[in-house]
């Protein structure tokens, strides 16, 4: 019987998302096979999440083309952006956690070529004058991945509804990212 590596790998990410120290028998368990079986598709965890990391850059590419992130206001595509990566959100809150695939020189281009995306969406609304200028695109950029990730965390954990998951963080983001008039300050 061939084994569904893409069924196996969606499998292991949603409990993953839901218990990051789960062990290689309950991600075996949960996607309906053998220990064995599992071991002969990742030799071991790195290699299952190296498989996850590569399923998450590549639906975060999708996301990020669906998003159309040069098409009208900024804001705009901030909003299509975090809805169009909600369903994704759980396992990127997952490779959040794992930091060996963020450090040395092994670390996947997948993760460059998506940080270039969505700080080059920041850097068109500084240049258009949504968003602030003295918050950097790169910040920018974490501080959605921080969102994503804390959302699914909220999401999962049955905090806050799925329904709310978009208006929640973007409402955040923008609120904080949006470029207003000065407001004065009385001094304490």
């Amino acid at each position: 019987m061939a084994v569904d590596r893409d069924h196996v790998l969606r499998s292991a990410a949603a409990l993953l998302t839901r218990k990051s120290t789960a062990t290689m028998d309950e991600v075996a368990k949960a996607a309906g096979i053998s220990r064995a079986t599992l071991h002969r598709q990742f030799a071991g965890r790195d290699a299952l999440v190296r498989a996850l990391e590569a399923l998450g850059i590549a639906e975060c590419e999708a996301a990020l083309d669906a998003a159309r992130l040069d098409d009208g206001p900024a804001a705009d595509a901030v909003h299509r952006l975090v809805r169009e990566i909600e369903p994704a959100a759980g396992l990127l809150a997952f490779l959040y956690t794992e930091n060996q695939l963020f450090e040395g020189e092994e670390q996947n281009a997948g993760w460059a070529r998506i940080d270039e995306r969505m700080t080059a969406l920041f850097r068109r609304g500084q240049a258009s004058g949504e968003f602030r200028i003295d918050l950097t695109p790169v910040w920018l950029t974490e501080a959605l991945y921080g969102l994503l990730a804390s959302g699914a965390w909220a999401v999962a954990e049955g905090r806050v509804a799925r329904k709310d998951f978009t208006h929640m963080i973007v409402e955040l983001l923008l609120g904080g990212v949006r470029r207003n008039d000065p407001i004065r300050r009385e001094e304490s």
